[in-house]
């Protein structure tokens, strides 16, 4: 028994508490995971734990017990494989209860650690890796800190006192991958020479293997619970990179083997239903998959690149999403307006900005006020990123005909009230908006500008005519997102003279001494000092003043400083308010509005 085994650190007091909380038994009386009369009182201890330390509801873990004795195995792992709390949270409960470090990426060995007397397989069954070993002792990242059969049988094959290190189950399969698995001796020629059906039949078998699957698993349940907006898989000669992309803004979380290459990308592909032979020609896809207990879907997309195909992953939690202005961040001035141009029986409203600025969650914000029995509204999106209720939405198909102008032709003879359309991207699409609204129709779209009086110049190269224009244009939203300051770390700081000066601060404010806020970073926000996206935005509303503009065939210049004399209040003006409320900070503001609107 452990009492009588050496311990897991004799310098180290809550090894040995471990060491005698955790029965370590031989193989020939081991407790059976999937025999859960004989489970240690530990486990009862940690399940207990969990509950009065608010890392569980005492119902999901009532309900585990009742799953755990019907299928015989722990409960804990029932715990995880319900859903009912992530492998991350699971990983900081084991090391919390057992006081217990946190195996972090950086410590992991660059080479195996004894590889001559730890097999791959017992490592890889056990889920474990050696990180160091001296004279006297072996560290050890392990997955399940409760498996005290492992933790005795290492002891008996190394002969030295144990440090336990709770993994990350998502940083250790990627570290056992890394150190355990070479690539197969196969040279280029070999490779050419492979007959298509071999190749995509073997592609299939790397995509089916377990440590595969539980990887891609992995990858995609840390995406969706840190919250990240895409999952960017990319090949590289010497890497695997995989890179979340946080409030906007990418950050590497994972390098894997070049070899495992083939193996995750096919693996996205089966999931995305995606033909995994073809690798020469982009393909899109689309998953619906539970993680953790929640329905999540998947836009994919892959792209054949040098050193393979690159693979992005849009991740989209139908249940964490409300449509309203509120939780967009939008001024509630601006939002007065907004509704007042919905609220028009006809006409065209766009919202502009570039790709990732939040322009369908604004529509969508809009559609969802709008949405009622009596009125017939009809979308034309693609693809469709979220499913309202009540609201007739159609997924444009360019492979058959189904393009914006076909699909707008037709559905105005379904008689509808409000017709969303996802992105005016050419002439044929525009005409057809313009015909729609001067028929009595309320059209809402979007398009890819800089600024709200740029839409206009856009419109015009599109081919609509300036008397069109000026019949049909009730309103233009010019938005970008911005990161907010994490309200944890974030550290206030006087500007000096010259930034004020420069960025007219003294006009914006009647607090003396200005204050601004810089992004420190901690725990909470990733190290990043933001935590959160807002949007800011620009409302353009045509007048006469305006109107003459347009049919003197005025530049966006001269439209928007119209505007602005009018009441429009810019969005650069209106990022710099958001940074002086302590919502964001000025480099903020620089990097995501000035530098696309110059």
């Amino acid at each position: 028994m452990c009492a009588s085994q050496k311990p897991t650190s004799l310098n180290d007091t809550s090894q040995l508490k471990f060491c005698i909380t955790v029965k370590v038994q031989s193989s020939q009386d081991r407790v059976s995971d999937n025999n859960p009369s004989s489970r240690d009182h530990s486990l009862d201890t940690f399940t207990e734990w969990l509950s009065v330390n608010g890392r569980c509801d005492t119902r999901a873990i009532e309900r585990a017990r009742r799953v755990a004795e019907q299928r015989r195995i722990r409960v804990d792992k029932t715990l995880l494989q319900l859903g009912l709390i992530s492998e991350r949270e699971m990983a900081l409960a084991y090391a919390d209860f057992l006081h217990l470090p946190i195996a972090s990426v950086d410590i992991y060995p660059d080479e195996p650690v004894l590889p001559d007397i730890l097999s791959v397989r017992f490592l890889k069954d056990a889920r474990a890796i050696p990180l160091s070993v001296t004279e006297e002792e072996i560290a050890v990242a392990l997955n399940d800190p409760l498996d005290g059969f492992f933790i005795s049988a290492l002891i008996y094959a190394v002969g030295l006192h144990v440090k336990i290190y709770v993994a990350i189950p998502i940083e250790l399969d990627a570290a056992l991958e890394r150190l355990y698995t070479k690539d197969a001796p196969t040279t280029e020629a070999e490779n050419d020479i492979t007959p298509l059906e071999e190749d995509t039949e073997k592609l299939k078998d790397l995509a089916s293997e377990a440590p595969t699957i539980r990887l891609v698993n992995q990858l995609l349940a840390r995406a969706v619970e840190t919250l990240a907006s895409d999952i960017h898989i990319e090949p590289f000669e010497d890497k695997l990179r995989i890179r979340y992309r946080y409030d906007g803004v990418l950050h590497e979380v994972e390098s894997l083997s070049p070899h495992l290459i083939p193996a995750v990308i096919s693996r996205i592909k089966i999931i995305a239903r995606l033909d995994i032979a073809e690798r020469r020609l982009p393909q899109d896809g689309r998953a619906k998959l539970a993680i953790r207990g929640h329905e999540i879907d998947f836009r994919i997309s892959t792209v054949p690149a040098l050193h393979g195909e690159t693979v992005v992953l849009r991740i989209l939690d139908q249940s964490n999403n409300v449509f309203d202005y509120a939780a967009l961040g939008l001024a509630p001035k601006l939002i007065e307006h907004f509704e007042n141009l919905l609220a028009q029986p006809n006409g065209i409203i766009l919202v502009t900005g570039p790709t990732g600025s939040g322009k369908t969650t604004t529509l969508y914000a809009g559609l969802s006020n709008l949405n009622a029995v009596t009125r017939n509204v009809v979308t034309i999106e693609d693809p469709i990123e979220y499913q309202l209720a009540g609201i007739n939405q159609i997924q444009v198909k360019p492979q058959i005909g189904l393009t914006f102008a076909t699909l707008l032709r037709s559905i105005l003879r379904q008689d509808p009230d409000v017709v969303m359309v996802g992105e005016i991207r050419d002439e044929e699409t525009a005409q057809i908006a313009v015909q729609a609204a001067l028929t009595g129709h309320l059209v809402i779209s979007t398009l890819h500008t800089n600024s709200a009086a740029a839409a206009i110049i856009r419109l015009r190269d599109m081919g609509i005519e300036d008397f069109l224009l000026t019949a049909v244009l009730r309103g233009i939203v010019a938005q970008r997102l911005i990161r907010r300051l994490c309200d944890s770390c974030k550290q206030a700081y006087h500007p000096t003279p010259e930034v004020i000066e420069r960025l007219g601060l003294h006009n914006l404010t009647e607090k003396r001494p200005i204050t601004l806020f810089h992004a420190i970073g901690c725990a909470e926000c990733r190290r990043t000092g933001y935590r959160g996206r807002q949007a800011v935005a620009e409302l353009l509303e045509p007048n006469e003043a305006i109107e003459r503009l347009i049919f003197a065939h005025s530049d966006h210049t001269a439209i928007e400083r119209a505007a602005i004399e009018s009441g429009m209040l810019p969005m650069f003006t209106a990022g710099l308010q958001a940074a002086l409320a302590g919502v964001t900070t000025i480099e903020e503001i620089m990097r995501s509005i000035r530098s696309r609107s110059s």
